[in-house]
């Protein structure tokens, strides 16, 4: 069974906060006296602009792979409330255990880039932070679990952040 439209969108809420929400936020409040940013105008703000949109939509699309895989291959969703059914070892998860994850945070560095942001770029390190502990002591206990064995000897092989040069067989 895959996920359903609107479940679907609800499983987008978490990281529409954590891309869109909290980092236009950062930027456009009173915090903002604080931030830094590119100089006007400046080689550098055009550098950092280029790179910061093609690490943005580098993490997008990786993004929009994870999520895909997890309807069609896990059979359920990103969030706790609708897992998924089956564990989900293709594509960019044969390399590492996270890459939502690492491309959530991926966005949120492009965004920090993009603006020359600070307070973004911290954003991006306490969002990693928070995910590390919530892997380590709920989301992994958790999933083994769930799937047991199967999830025991993938967990073994494939780096939690660090991508591995060889693909883990599916």
């Amino acid at each position: 069974m895959r996920p359903s439209l609107p479940r679907f969108l609800a499983a987008l809420i978490a990281p529409v906060l954590i891309v869109g929400v909290l980092p236009l936020w950062l930027i456009h409040n009173k915090l903002a006296a604080y931030d830094t940013r590119w100089p006007a105008h400046s080689p550098l703000m055009r550098a950092g602009r280029l790179l910061g949109a093609a690490v943005f939509l580098g993490g997008l699309g990786l993004f929009g792979w994870c999520v895909s895989l997890f309807g069609r291959e896990g059979r359920g969703t990103i969030m706790p409330w609708d897992p998924t059914r089956r564990l989900v070892v293709r594509g960019p998860y044969r390399h590492t255990r996270n890459p939502m994850i690492s491309s959530v945070l991926v966005m949120v560095a492009g965004q920090a880039l993009f603006w020359g942001s600070g307070l973004t770029a911290a954003l991006a390190a306490f969002f990693f932070v928070v995910n590390h502990v919530y892997f380590i002591f709920s989301e992994e206990p958790g999933l083994e679990k769930r799937f047991g064995q199967s999830y025991r000897e993938y967990k073994a092989a494939v780096p939690r952040w660090r991508p591995r040069r060889t693909p883990w067989p599916d």
